[in-house]
């Protein structure tokens, strides 16, 4: 793997290149003051936040040209409120609500109930402050009444109630906030009109309007990726970010505008080195450290979008504490931070490490590219770019060895936002336009919120009353079908008895976007399963294979949202994304986009069946899946009718083993025409090895890359013995293309298990080829109702005299004894527990073996495992 060695290629590096020292008096830093936006051409609305001192939200624009963050004040007298629906009256005689100190004023207003189909009136309870609303540990205005809408943060409801779409560009002009009209262009219009020929009205109305959202261009963000490296003591140990207890001695700033700076702590008997820096990078020292970091904060405020990996948790709020610990005001510290954020206060703070740790981003967005979400592993997988390799401490490192180290991994942060044409940074700001949801908040949440907040903003456009859960559960919690797997609460996708063995020529078809598909055209929704409506055209339009009905009066606000985004990526950005016609550049911004609506859509089903999801609703995730099983089970039957032999099955997908061209298109015909959903060719392996387990196995496509589902060899935390000898495994199928040459690859297969094998029962693996390495995330005190193996370590560390801190890597290994479990630096590699390993070696290779028609005792000549031990 390269690294970004070539960025480091230029400039002396020598004793005293391009050095440049700070020393004396320490500066005091300035308090920052925001650009108050009176009159802007254009500018892209990236944040917003409430304002305790002046009583009133505002918002962030990012102005292109200037390449600025401009502060807007609300002026429309915008205030938080909640809804009850007691009695104007009743409520006036309330005297805790009355007397309350947050108390503005109580309104009539009418909502429509979506649970009930009917209008109610209810009384609007507006506060001076969203504090008053709810926040407090109590003595909030939702703690002394039954309240709707109480519970949604003050700026989204500023944002769905002013009718704003964050990412999107607005100007001012006299301090009036006016949005800038953006409109499709006539040829694209007429074309994307011709792909969806056919929908309603109300889907295409829904369908362009997103179009609109996503076609709008996305501006150049000034932007610089920040890191830092402190002092530890212990090489194995993360400092405390709260406790800051150790000093700052290197950080880095890395622009996208070529600017590099490289700030240093001068540290007594350290040498400068010879490792080579690019010429363009500034190198500053200091013998004080607080100059450091006011010289960094001043860096930070000359760019509106401040990145980081995992700056939430770590370099922001260590800069923060450690400038606090150090006597630094408050006010010459451009960090703010919130109970699990950190924010900058001239701009916006993008902690990328949240963003690629988001589950639906790595698989949906990123095929699972990474499987670990350090940024070294991110940066492999992503840019082909790896952090820079050091054989020793950080604080052991020579001046030039420590800068090089800490630039680039800024200088990495930073190419994640700009490679593949900034996709990072447009698909974020797609997620945010569709999502009504603020950049910062975008990379910092899951997609359930970024599905509830979709939901919810269309809830204020059509003055629908947005319910509470209870509501929900009390009419609709019932499901009626017993779930396959323990501790599910209904039963889920159809999985289909694998055939066992290697299968040449693998086609497997894929309904694009079932499940939203199926949300969409079964007009799904909290408010249409179960509908109230006592007559037999909604009463008899039963889901398959239950006892629920579903309305045929009104459509779900779920079907709209979810369908309209279905039937633009489905039929409009991913053909795009894939037509070669297209220039690279246009069909890139396609990817971008499809990707996008991809990614909340595959978790739009999975929410509704989530108890912590605001709108959660079991039915119609029970729903969802008894369709599914309903349109996948026609397909298979389908298909063998056209004489196609289904190899597989699982949830949206059906392996065909050798199928010709006429007859997959007849059986995606068919499909469309009875089932009204589309079928398409989704993968076309060389072969497929498939074992008698289920969501296990492999296939190898027709370029020789690996496609590996569900296998323990490619789990985390396995030791690293397993997984040299599991990837040396799938590399050698991976050569394989004809049934003759399956044998010869059987035979090396056999090999590399017996050297893994015979190498654990003669001792022949060291310490560390054994090791399991997992984080300790709280102290090992704090682990009351189990205790995991590695804290099992982590607390014989400590009886042996050492230190073990939240952040620090436990590395041990399996032994025999009571424990089980030892530090790598007590243990022996005698007392290696082999039993235990054996286990291990059996689970990574059988499920592969299983579909090579072998197993681990068939190749190692026992036909039990107990003889290893004879």
């Amino acid at each position: 793997m390269q690294t970004l060695e070539k960025y480091f290629s230029k400039g002396s590096g020598g004793e005293g290149a391009g050095r440049s020292r700070k020393e004396g008096e320490v500066a005091q830093g300035a308090a920052y003051k925001p650009n108050l936006a009176t009159d802007l051409p254009e500018a892209y609305l990236l944040g917003a936040g409430y304002d305790g001192e002046e009583g009133r939200a505002f918002l962030k624009l990012y102005e292109p040209n200037e390449r600025k963050i401009y502060v807007w004040y609300d002026d429309s007298g915008h205030k938080p409120y909640c809804l009850s629906k007691e009695p104007l009256e009743k409520l006036r005689s309330n005297q805790a609500l009355i007397g309350h100190e947050g108390l503005e004023r109580l309104e009539e207003v009418e909502k429509y109930d979506a649970l009930k189909d009917e209008t109610i009136k209810m009384t609007k309870i507006v506060a001076k402050d969203p504090l008053s609303i709810g926040g407090r540990p109590s003595g909030s205005i939702r703690d002394l009444i039954k309240s709707w809408e109480a519970d949604i943060k003050y700026t989204e409801c500023y944002i769905y109630d002013r009718g704003l779409v964050p990412g999107m560009p607005y100007r001012v002009e006299g301090g009036k906030l006016i949005p800038v009209k953006y409109e499709l262009e006539a040829s694209v219009l007429s074309s994307m009109k011709e792909a969806l020929k056919g929908e309603s009205e109300e889907y295409l109305r829904l369908s362009l309007n997103w179009a609109k959202l996503l076609e709008c261009q996305v501006p150049e963000f000034l932007r610089a990726a920040v890191d830092i490296e402190v002092y530890s003591p212990l090489k194995t140990r993360v400092p405390s970010a709260s406790e800051a207890e150790h000093p700052v001695i290197c950080a880095s700033i890395a622009g996208i505008d070529g600017k590099r700076k490289i700030f240093l702590l001068e540290r007594e008997g350290v040498r400068e080195g010879g490792e080579p820096l690019p010429e363009e990078a500034e190198i500053l020292y200091f013998d004080d450290e607080k100059e450091l970091l006011l010289e960094l904060f001043k860096a930070m405020l000359d760019y509106p979008v401040i990145l980081t990996f995992n700056g939430d948790d770590f370099d922001l709020k260590y800069l923060y504490h450690r400038a606090r610990n150090l006597g630094l005001p408050k006010e010459t510290i451009p960090i703010e931070l919130s109970r699990d954020s950190a924010s900058v206060v001239h701009g916006i703070h993008v902690d990328l490490y949240k963003f690629f740790f988001n589950r639906s981003i790595q698989v949906y967005a990123f095929g699972q590219k990474y499987r670990e979400n350090t940024l070294d592993d991110v940066a492999k997988a992503l840019i082909q770019i790896g952090k820079k390799e050091i054989q020793k401490p950080v604080p052991e490192l020579t001046y030039s060895e420590l800068a090089a180290y800490c630039l680039m991994d800024a200088l990495i942060t930073l190419r994640l936002t700009t490679f593949n044409d900034g996709l990072v940074m447009k698909l974020a700001v797609a997620l945010s336009r569709i999502s009504a949801t603020p950049l910062e908040d975008v990379i910092r949440q899951g997609v359930s919120n970024w599905i509830k907040s979709m939901i919810y903003n269309e809830h204020r456009k059509r003055g629908y009353l947005i319910p509470r859960p209870d509501d929900i559960l009390s009419l609709k919690g019932v499901t009626v079908t017993k779930a396959a797997i323990k501790g599910k609460k209904y039963k889920g996708a159809i999985v289909v008895e694998p055939v066992q063995g290697i299968h040449f020529n693998v086609a497997v078809l894929d309904f694009a976007s079932l499940y939203p598909s199926i949300i969409k055209v079964w007009n799904l929704g909290y408010e249409t399963i179960l509908c109230p409506h006592e007559g037999p055209e909604c009463r008899e339009n039963k889901v398959p294979g239950t006892t629920h009905w579903v309305c045929r009066k009104r459509r779900a606000l779920e079907s709209l949202v979810i369908g309209s985004l279905r039937d633009l990526r489905v039929k409009w950005y991913k053909p795009k994304s894939k037509d070669k016609n297209l220039p690279e550049g246009i069909r890139n911004f396609y990817f971008i986009i499809q990707s996008a609506l991809k990614v909340v859509l595959n978790a739009s089903y999975g929410v509704f069946g989530a108890e912590t999801f605001a709108l959660y609703c079991p039915p119609v995730a029970e729903a969802t899946a008894a369709i599914g099983r309903f349109i996948i089970t026609k397909a298979i039957k389908r298909a063998g009718e056209v004489g196609m032999g289904v190899i597989y099955g699982d949830t949206d997908s059906i392996f065909l083993g050798g199928p010709r061209e006429e007859q997959l298109r007849e059986l995606m015909e068919w499909s469309k025409r009875e089932l009204k959903m589309e079928l398409e060719v989704d993968k076309w392996y060389r072969y497929v090895a498939l074992s008698s387990r289920k969501k296990n196995y492999f296939g190898v496509y027709e370029d020789g890359a690996v496609d590996i589902k569900g296998l323990t060899g490619k789990k985390r935390h396995i030791p690293e013995f397993l997984k040299r000898a599991f990837y040396e495994m799938i590399q050698t199928l991976s050569q394989v293309k004809t049934e003759e040459e399956f044998q010869e690859a059987k035979e090396k297969i056999k090999q590399i298990v017996k050297d893994c094998y015979f190498n654990l029962k003669f001792h022949r693996y060291s310490l560390e080829d054994l090791a399991f390495k997992v984080m300790i995330s709280k102290p090992p005190k704090g682990y009351v109702k189990t205790t995991p193996q590695h804290v099992k370590a982590a607390q014989l560390l400590e009886n042996s005299g050492v230190e073990v801190k939240p952040g620090d890597l436990i590395s041990f290994v399996k032994v025999v004894g009571e424990a089980g479990v030892k530090p790598v630096n007590l243990a022996s590699v005698e007392e290696v527990d082999t039993r235990k390993y054996v286990e291990y070696i059996k689970s990574t290779f059988e499920q592969v073996l299983d579909a090579l028609g072998t197993s681990l005792d068939e190749l190692i000549g026992h036909t039990k495992l107990e003889a290893f031990f004879g």
